[in-house]
């Protein structure tokens, strides 16, 4: 196999070898200033496009611009509650998600159907991050004060965990006086949990 080795300024050289396969090819040299690179060195690909079907593997969060979906958390089921309690409890509808970024935004949505079960009662739903309640109180509200209300409730909210450890998300729900119900046996409620990169 024949080559072209060329000398160093000072020392060292390079030597050019022609393939082993048969068959020839052209090696074109730059006119200009540019320089040949060494697979082994990290370049700046300029003027150059690459197809993007040879492109792979997956891109950083935090590399992706604020306000990017990062991941989907979605959660479907039939938990049921009927309580009569005045302050608020759970309704047994929750999911969760672990955050790829502490600056990350957490968009939560829970639907469900919420009922007054009689005449005379208001029914609160709210939002709870782990034990805290985030959504506010009667974050949706079913009133039934001229005739019992059954009601398809659908809350959102723009979260701020600032954490990269798992949360909970969960509804929970309280009645003025007597029982409520959220859900029903029959029902489905869902949540859905969307991390926006920040």
């Amino acid at each position: 196999m024949a080559s072209i080795s060329v000398a160093g300024d000072s020392s060292g050289s390079i030597s050019i070898a022609a393939p082993s396969a048969a068959g020839s090819g052209v090696l074109t040299l730059p006119t200009g200033t540019d320089t040949l690179v060494g697979k082994a060195t990290t370049d700046t690909l300029t003027n150059k496009s690459i197809a993007a079907t040879q492109l792979t593997g997956t891109i950083a969060a935090a590399r992706l611009p604020a306000g990017s979906v990062l991941q989907v958390a979605f959660k479907t089921d039939t938990a049921a509650l009927a309580t009569t309690s005045a302050s608020y409890v759970a309704s047994g509808t929750f999911h969760s998600i672990t955050p790829s970024s502490a600056t990350s935004k957490i968009l939560v949505i829970i639907s469900g159907i919420l009922d007054t079960d009689a005449i005379g009662r208001v029914a609160d739903c709210t939002i709870f991050r782990d034990s805290t309640n985030i959504g506010g109180n009667g974050l949706m509200r079913v009133s039934g004060t001229s005739t019992r209300s059954i009601s398809s409730v659908t809350m959102a909210f723009l979260d701020s965990p600032s954490t990269t450890s798992s949360v909970t998300y969960s509804c929970y729900v309280l009645s003025t006086s007597g029982q409520i119900e959220w859900n029903g046996s029959v029902k489905t409620n869902t949540v859905t949990l969307m991390e926006i990169a920040g």
